[in-house]
């Protein structure tokens, strides 16, 4: 049984456009404690991002099928903005498209990750816990 220290108090981003899954992964992640922001579309989800102080974000989870703008193109916007953490910042798919060319979609566009739908809280945790690690690694020293 992991205790997912990473996931404590670090930020999140959570863009999904339906409800049910916004209020589940935000429980899930809540429970962790993580501190969770929702963008119910990718154009939400760019400028919540680009509002945001530098460094912010720990991790943005980003749906793939959403309205306005999709994950892809989302996360295609974020890796082009001008600030440091545009790069860096962990981005992981979120969605039932779980086939290896989807998987590898995501992977294209700059993501980090990939969780398939339903939402498994241990993959969940796992993919979340990890990207954060990973950040803090890069970054050579811990937030908090």
């Amino acid at each position: 049984n992991k205790e997912y220290k990473a996931i404590s108090g670090s930020h999140i981003l959570l863009c999904e456009d339906h409800p049910l899954n916004q209020e589940i992964t935000k429980i899930l992640l809540e429970q962790k404690g993580a501190i969770i922001q929702i963008a119910e579309d990718g154009q939400k989800g760019i400028e919540a991002f680009s509002q945001s102080a530098p460094n912010y974000y720990d991790c943005i989870l980003m749906d793939i099928r959403m309205p306005v703008l999709d994950g892809i193109e989302a996360t295609k916007a974020i890796r082009m903005l001008e600030r440091n953490d545009a790069k860096s910042v962990p981005i992981i798919a979120m969605t039932a498209d779980a086939f290896a060319e989807d998987v590898q979609r995501c992977l294209d566009a700059g993501m980090d990750g990939h969780i398939a739908k339903p939402i498994n809280p241990a993959i969940l945790y796992d993919q979340v816990s990890e990207a954060i690690e990973g950040l803090r690694m890069q970054e050579g020293a811990p937030r908090s």
